[in-house]
C-alpha cells in the first residue's frame, strides 16, 4: 500500500510547474505582498489560491464569506470563481492591507463582486446572520488570527447552507502542531481547533497536507446518518 509522500523541494517545484496557472494579475499581487513586512509568511500560496477557485466553482458558490482578507490574493481567487451575480464578503480588522489588493481586484474586473467589511469579524458574522439569515452562504474561507478560529467557525456554521463548505488555512501551522516542544499560543490554538473539528459530527472533514495545512469541512444535513 502506498504511504504518504515525503514532499521534497524538487517534488514541490514539479507540482508547481505541472499545476500552477497563476496569471500576471495574481503574480503581481503576490510579489507586491511578498515585499511587505511578514508578507511572504502571511499570504496564501498560489497553489492554494487556485484550489480555492476550484472549490468555489465546484460548489457553485454565489455567496462566499472570507474571514481574514490581508492583501486580498485569496479574495481575488474567490471573486473570479463565484457564480454570475455572486459576491465575496471579506472581513478584516483594518483597511491597510486590503488597500494593497484593490487595484488588482479592479484590474481583474471583480471589484464589484467584493464586499469588504472592516471591523471585528465576530461582529460582522453576527450582523450577517441577522441581515442575511441562516444558510445564506455557500462557502467560507477562514484565514485570520489563530486563537479566533473556534469562534469564527462557530459563527460561520449557521450562516453556511447545508452541504456548504468551510475551508480553514494554516491547520498544520509550519509543521509545529506535531512538535511537542512548540507551546506558543498560535500553535496551541491550532491544535485545539483541529481537535474540536475532529469531534464535530456536524461536518465531514479532511485535513490536507498542502501549503501550511488546509482543512475542508462540509456541513452535513440533519437527516444524514452519523459518520
Amino acid at each position: 500500500m502506498a504511504g504518504q509522500l515525503h514532499i521534497t523541494s524538487e517534488l514541490s517545484e514539479y507540482v508547481q510547474r505541472m499545476s500552477s496557472r497563476e496569471d500576471e494579475i495574481l503574480r503581481s499581487l503576490r510579489e507586491e505582498t511578498a515585499a511587505l513586512p511578514a508578507g511572504r509568511a502571511m499570504q496564501v500560496m498560489a497553489e492554494e489560491g487556485q484550489l480555492l477557485t476550484l472549490l468555489a466553482r465546484l460548489t457553485g458558490a454565489r455567496t462566499v464569506l472570507e474571514v481574514g482578507t490581508f492583501t486580498g490574493y485569496s479574495t481575488l481567487c474567490l471573486a473570479r470563481a463565484v457564480a454570475p451575480g455572486g459576491r465575496v464578503i471579506t472581513c478584516d480588522i483594518t483597511e491597510r492591507w486590503p488597500r494593497v489588493g484593490m487595484p488588482h481586484w479592479r484590474r481583474a474586473g471583480v471589484l464589484d463582486r467584493i464586499d469588504l467589511r472592516i471591523g471585528d469579524a465576530s461582529d460582522t458574522l453576527a450582523t450577517l446572520l441577522l441581515d442575511e439569515g441562516p444558510g445564506s452562504v455557500d462557502l467560507v474561507f477562514v484565514d485570520a488570527d489563530k486563537p479566533g478560529y473556534p469562534k469564527y467557525y462557530e459563527a460561520a456554521l449557521p450562516l453556511l447552507r447545508e452541504n456548504g463548505l468551510i475551508v480553514v488555512d494554516n491547520t498544520l501551522f509550519f509543521g509545529k502542531v506535531a512538535d511537542p516542544a512548540a507551546r506558543d499560543a498560535d500553535t496551541e490554538a491550532i491544535r485545539a481547533f483541529n481537535a474540536l473539528l475532529l469531534e464535530d459530527r456536524r461536518v465531514d472533514i479532511s485535513l490536507l497536507p498542502m501549503a501550511d495545512g488546509i482543512t475542508l469541512a462540509r456541513k452535513r444535513g440533519p437527516a444524514e446518518p452519523a459518520p
